[in-house]
């Protein structure tokens, strides 16, 4: 494991050097990719400056020990020294978990899609809570939300939303979400007061960075129109909405926001990257991508990854078996709780793969 944590250090140092270079610096794909690579290694490296440190603590506390006669002072170093050796092996169990092979994808930003599935009205307006949840969860963390794409039901629901997040970590913490989300309560249009059963469907993609999906103009059909609201009439009268086919594949994005037409433009392009980069992940791990897909297959409630009871305050996580009766303030966006847990979980069974030993 040293020898690792040695070759690690070096590599950062090797970095930090290497983006202070001017050719470095003006090459703006290279200072993305070495900046990216330096923020991977930052946590690991502090650690590991620590572990040193204590190492070089308890060695000390040993020094003094030899020579030393006073019965209190002895006491004093050995608790010197039995301090030292548990930070030590605290900090040898965070470098175990750290040295596990981590998501490349873990530091990016995301787009979130939610759709309403089995359950109808019922489904779409579960679909609305849960975009709520997430919102209020971001931003209490002090994080962006834009709202790509919208349908609205009309009764407070959404068939469909889409939404990007803006955050350090945003992918490695809302990774966990992607699959069936299963709601059971009784709807507000329920007259006899029974329990209905309805469900969402969350898929969680990485957004790609702008240098590692390159879009030539030539390969970009644009289009603008003025925007739409509902019924399809005008709202305003500028040419605001913009429409993006990628010629290659035939990937259409369509953006409209009545402000301002760049603004479209600019989250167009943003959001056709990541699905471009989306394309190309599934392309090179296939088997990787048809597990994560299989999470939300058909949206049946019988695939569920966690279900929402509101008769009971109960949220239950399937996957690593936690139930919190406080689905209220869950649902306000207190999501940090269980996303901890699938993250312990997560390390838990990668510790104890044959090869996930440090």
């Amino acid at each position: 494991m040293i020898d690792r944590l040695e070759s690690i250090a070096r590599r950062y140092r090797e970095l930090q050097e290497e983006m202070a270079r001017p050719e470095v610096v003006s090459d703006r794909q290279r200072l993305a990719a070495l900046g990216r690579e330096m923020r991977g290694l930052e946590e690991l490296v502090r650690t590991y400056d620590g572990y040193r440190e204590a190492q070089r603590q308890i060695e000390e506390a040993r020094e003094l020990l030899r020579p030393e006669k006073d019965p209190q002072m002895q006491e004093f170093l050995h608790g010197e020294e039995h301090a030292a050796g548990q930070r030590l092996a605290d900090l040898e169990e965070q470098l175990r978990i750290l040295l596990l092979p981590k998501d490349p994808n873990d530091d990016r930003d995301v787009v979130v899609q939610i759709q309403g599935a089995e359950g109808g009205q019922e489904a779409a307006l579960f679909a609305a809570d849960l975009f709520r949840m997430y919102s209020r969860w971001a931003e209490s963390r002090g994080w962006k939300v834009d709202v790509i794409e919208a349908q609205p039901t009309g009764i407070g629901g959404f068939d469909k939303v889409e939404f990007e997040v803006h955050g350090e970590g945003a992918y490695s913490q809302l990774k966990f979400e992607g699959g069936v989300h299963r709601v059971q309560r009784v709807p507000e249009t329920e007259s006899q007061g029974r329990i209905h059963t309805s469900a969402a469907t969350v898929a969680v993609l990485p957004e790609a960075d702008d240098v590692e999906v390159e879009l030539p103009e030539k390969d970009l059909k644009i289009e603008t129109s003025t925007s739409t609201g509902p019924g399809g009439q005008s709202v305003n009268t500028t040419y605001s909405a913009i429409r993006i086919t990628h010629l290659p594949t035939g990937m259409v994005v369509s953006i409209q926001d009545e402000k301002s037409q760049l603004k479209n433009k600019d989250k167009a392009l943003r959001v056709l990257r990541t699905r471009l980069y989306e394309k190309k992940l599934a392309e090179q791990h296939a088997e990787l991508d048809a597990q994560r897909r299989s999470m939300v297959r058909s949206g049946n409630r019988s695939e569920k990854i966690r279900t929402y009871n509101f008769k009971e305050n109960r949220v239950t996580d399937h996957r690593i078996n936690v139930t919190l009766y406080k689905l209220d303030r869950v649902l306000s966006g207190e999501l940090d709780e269980l996303i901890t847990l699938l993250a312990a979980a997560e390390r838990e069974a990668q510790l104890n793969e044959p090869d996930g030993s440090a």
